[in-house]
């Protein structure tokens, strides 16, 4: 097979500063279809910015209800920290095309270059600066593999707030070096379900020895903040605005294809709750919406945790304990626990209701991946490229292969685009587990989860 290597194109593109995004963009304005409001459970009636404000930020707030503006300034102040980090780089995987001796053009944006290991840090810090703007004296939050909690730790050390971090249970136990980089920054960090909350202590009288999962632990970050003066709660994922936020990774990455005239045909992000997936494609997205370009976007999900691919699109609870609002949404059931997967970021049972929305328009399509194929991918993408992925990232990567051998059998040249959300620097247990053969792929039943289905919100309309 020929050299596919293009002179005219670096191993890594990277962005001026000067080309770097100035502001967010919100997908929600181009979309014919807007997202269903979430909805006051005792009313079922849109929750207003009011309701919202008692669990939220208020400038938050505004960001989560705004269907209308294309772009959101980017504050100077996030904009001077995002250049600590950013611009992360657009990657061209060439020793992965030539190891797979396909004629596909594979690129990964890689999110990984900062303690976090991942691309939460670019909501962490705006998020957090919002709560700071606001005279607050801290947050609360939940954290699934670790990554948004150690990104919220690190922005709220930044800005002198205290942070309180409800990790899910088998995640602390599984990732105990990610729960101590957060406690180097400051934070409080509780395995969940806990002691210390009357939710916690509930889920744990029903669900004796649970692992615990990200519903879970947001129920009982949010009663943590309800019930301490001058907390909120933020999120790492699901919300508008953390999509918002998010939205600098696709718009980096848009921006250098624009600068070598490449524009990729396939783009694929792993999807749990969606912000990565979302701020990935947000800007190409766009494009599709408004009729200009027309591409191909996957979203990956783990075969444990079906939401897109077996989830029902309903109003449901975003957290176990169902004090938070109604979103509409593909879900498994707010009471459904995914077994102990390794990709611990990707173990909620709801979708963002802007992806929910675009999925069942039909602007995406979604695939379910066992958990030993994405660590069979992890390894080979690792051998070759030489970072050690994420394993919420190698179910992107696992399809990007996929996509790119199908490429070799048809004779195609497809441009694919994948989003790297971070390292698996702190993930190594999973690593273990996977080369010593004691990884399973389990895939819950129908039976199983119907058991999350009976859950859901039974009202006229759902």
């Amino acid at each position: 097979m020929k050299d596919q290597r293009d002179q005219n194109i670096p191993y890594k593109i990277y962005l001026e500063e000067s080309e770097m995004p100035k502001t967010w963009y919100n997908m929600r304005a181009d979309m014919k279809t807007k997202p269903a409001p979430l909805l006051n459970p005792a009313t079922l009636q849109p929750m207003t910015a009011e309701e919202l404000s008692a669990v939220f930020c208020e400038e938050l707030v505004k960001q989560e209800l705004d269907n209308d503006h294309r772009e959101i300034p980017i504050p100077q102040e996030i904009q001077d920290f995002y250049k600590m980090y950013r611009p992360a780089p657009l990657v061209r995987a060439y020793c992965l095309e030539e190891k797979l001796q396909t004629p596909a053009k594979i690129y990964y944006k890689f999110e990984g270059n900062n303690t976090s290991g991942s691309h939460k840090l670019n909501s962490a810090i705006a998020q957090a600066y919002y709560a700071k703007q606001q005279g607050l004296k801290g947050v609360t939050t939940e954290t699934g593999a670790g990554q948004w909690g150690t990104a919220l730790s690190m922005a709220c050390a930044y800005l002198g707030l205290d942070c309180k971090v409800f990790m899910v249970k088998c995640s602390y136990e599984q990732k105990p070096f990610r729960r101590e980089v957060m406690r180097t920054y400051g934070a409080s960090v509780t395995p969940s379900p806990s002691t210390e909350t009357e939710i916690g202590r509930k889920l744990l009288e029903e669900h004796p020895g649970t692992t615990g999962s990200l519903g879970c632990a947001i129920s009982e970050a949010v009663e943590t903040a309800i019930k301490s003066e001058g907390y909120r709660y933020v999120l790492g994922s699901v919300l508008n605005q953390v999509l918002l936020h998010q939205s600098i990774i696709g718009m980096e990455s848009k921006i250098a294809f624009d600068k070598y005239g490449i524009a990729p045909d396939i783009i694929i992000g792993c999807a749990g709750g969606g912000s990565n997936l979302g701020g990935l494609i947000s800007p190409f997205m766009g494009e599709k919406l408004r009729g200009e370009r027309d591409y191909h976007f996957i979203a990956v999900e783990p075969k444990s945790c079906p939401s897109f691919t077996r989830g029902v699109y309903a109003y449901d609870f975003c957290d176990t304990g169902m004090v938070c609002p109604l979103a509409k949404m593909y879900t498994l059931g707010s009471g459904f626990i995914p077994a102990a997967n390794h990709a611990g970021g990707l173990r909620y049972h709801g979708m963002s209701s802007t992806l929910s929305q675009l999925y069942a328009d039909g602007y995406m399509e979604a695939r379910a991946i066992e958990q030993t194929e994405v660590f069979k991918a992890a390894e080979q993408f690792a051998r070759v490229e030489g970072i050690l992925p994420a394993p919420e990232s190698s179910h992107a990567i696992k399809v990007a292969i996929d996509e790119a051998l199908k490429c070799k059998e048809t004779g195609e040249e497809k441009t694919i685009l994948f989003g790297l959300t971070g390292t698996g620097y702190f993930d190594m247990v999973a690593y273990q587990k996977f080369h010593d053969g004691l990884m399973s792929d389990y895939i819950p039943t129908d039976e199983d989860l119907q058991v999350g289905f009976d859950g859901i919100p039974k009202f006229p309309g759902n």
